[in-house]
């Protein structure tokens, strides 16, 4: 499988884990004290870092750096929009969608070098 594709879905598992340690808590440990909180996301951590680690060094084979950060950003938005609008409850705000344009917007730019090769 391609090393891009390896990395995206990658850093994919990594930014669910990711979301849920940093605000899963805020809907099931609100009731638990903070270090109670805090130690149950560091064990979910944990995984995303098992995940996020090989991901970086795989993708930084194919991509330089800031085209790895930007495709992390790209995800973690991918991730965390469906997680507040589905699990959190939250409302479909516009500043996603704004987010979400100028994230693409950036993209592009890092990744239009590998876009016209083709």
């Amino acid at each position: 499988m391609n090393r891009f594709i390896i990395t995206a879905l990658l850093l994919v598992c990594s930014n669910i884990f990711m979301t849920f340690a940093w605000y899963g808590h805020l809907k099931n440990l609100n009731h638990k004290p903070w270090i109670i909180a805090a130690l149950v996301s560091w064990g979910i951590a944990l995984f995303e870092y098992l995940v996020q680690v090989p991901a970086n060094r795989i993708g930084h084979q194919v991509m330089n750096l800031g085209q790895l950060k930007i495709l992390q950003e790209v995800i973690t938005l991918s991730v965390f929009v469906p997680f507040a609008l589905f699990y959190m409850k939250e409302d479909l705000k516009q500043d996603y969608l704004w987010a979400a344009l100028f994230i693409l917007v950036a993209a592009f730019f890092m990744f239009r070098g590998l876009l016209a090769k083709g």
